[in-house]
């Protein structure tokens, strides 16, 4: 099968492009490299140094005539999007409803979509969510992963385009970028085993429910099957508090760092973790690597690799 995928130099759709590849599929890479690196590529895979907003894109789809788009590339901060909404927009509506409509000019016969469980569902009212739970975002970037979510629905019921939507609590693991303002797991891991003070928000008590990156690229592979489309969460069901992270990894990273707290964050929730039983009955799904094992594998990264600047 021949899967264009967006954001294939990510963190995220590295991992993708790697096991679809391993799977024995055709990969074709569209990545700006905002966030991707070029060191992340397949070297199996083709690739275009192109943004998902570029009019040129168009070019692409009319050569390669994907069979699926795995749409991965995104402005994927919470605290940039309340900072510059406009940008979130350009980027995680704008591009979307691009690619969306490339796609059904050149026929493309699915789309996958990486969309997030944790910002477009809020404040939860039960725990944890499932995918019926009411969507109240909190901050703009939720607000376009709902509408691009909305945008697919419209696409699948009129111009027959099935799509999926992964609805990711938050992945964590190797090649994750330490340097930004998304990924605690990274950022804490790359300041304690630097010698740099890590920041928590708030009083530390709020919750994340933490997925390991190779099990979220299997999901994307088994989203591929024939009759598999809607909404799926990504998560493993089981809530962590970012006081008890900070311990945890400050114990296996060996370091010194002492709990100091900031400012919480706008546009963020309090306690979030999904409940992932839809995946589990439908495509036979759940995560795999433990906690644990994913920290060890995740902080022994950082320590080959102390120093993640993006090269573009």
């Amino acid at each position: 099968m021949k899967i264009m995928l967006t954001g294939g130099a990510g963190f995220i759709g590295s991992h993708i492009a790697d096991l679809l590849i391993k799977e024995g599929h055709q990969v074709i890479i569209i990545d700006n490299l905002s966030n991707g690196k070029k060191a992340n590529i397949n070297p199996a895979a083709s690739f275009y140094h192109l943004d998902i907003r570029d009019e040129s894109l168009e070019e692409i789809f009319g050569k390669e005539k994907p069979d699926v788009l795995n749409h991965h590339a995104a402005q994927v901060s919470v605290r940039d999007s309340v900072t510059d909404p406009i940008y979130d927009l350009e980027i995680n509506i704008r591009g979307t409803v691009h690619l969306l409509e490339l796609s059904r000019e050149y026929g493309v016969k699915k789309i996958i979509f990486a969309s997030s469980g944790g910002a477009i569902y809020g404040e939860q009212d039960y725990f944890p969510a499932d995918e019926k739970h009411p969507l109240r975002p909190l901050s703009p970037y939720g607000v376009a992963k709902l509408s691009g979510e909305s945008y697919l629905y419209y696409y699948q019921n009129n111009f027959d385009l099935p799509y999926v939507a992964l609805r990711y609590a938050n992945v964590y693991g190797p090649r994750q970028d330490p340097l930004g303002e998304a990924g605690v797991i990274a950022i804490f891991s790359q300041s304690m085993l630097t010698g740099k003070q890590p920041i928590i928000n708030g009083n530390g008590e709020q919750t994340r429910d933490f997925v390991y990156v190779e099990d979220v690229a299997r999901i994307n592979v088994l989203a591929l099957k024939d009759g598999i489309k809607g909404p799926f969460n990504v998560g493993t069901g089981k809530e962590t508090t970012v006081n008890y992270l900070f311990t945890k990894i400050q114990s296996l990273a060996h370091a010194e760092a002492l709990e100091v707290h900031g400012e919480p964050q706008k546009g963020e929730q309090f306690r979030s973790v999904l409940s992932a039983e839809k995946a589990k009955q439908t495509l036979g799904w759940e995560p795999k690597v433990e906690f644990d094992e994913g920290l060890k594998k995740t902080i022994e990264f950082f320590k080959a690799n102390p120093v993640r600047r993006i090269s573009r």
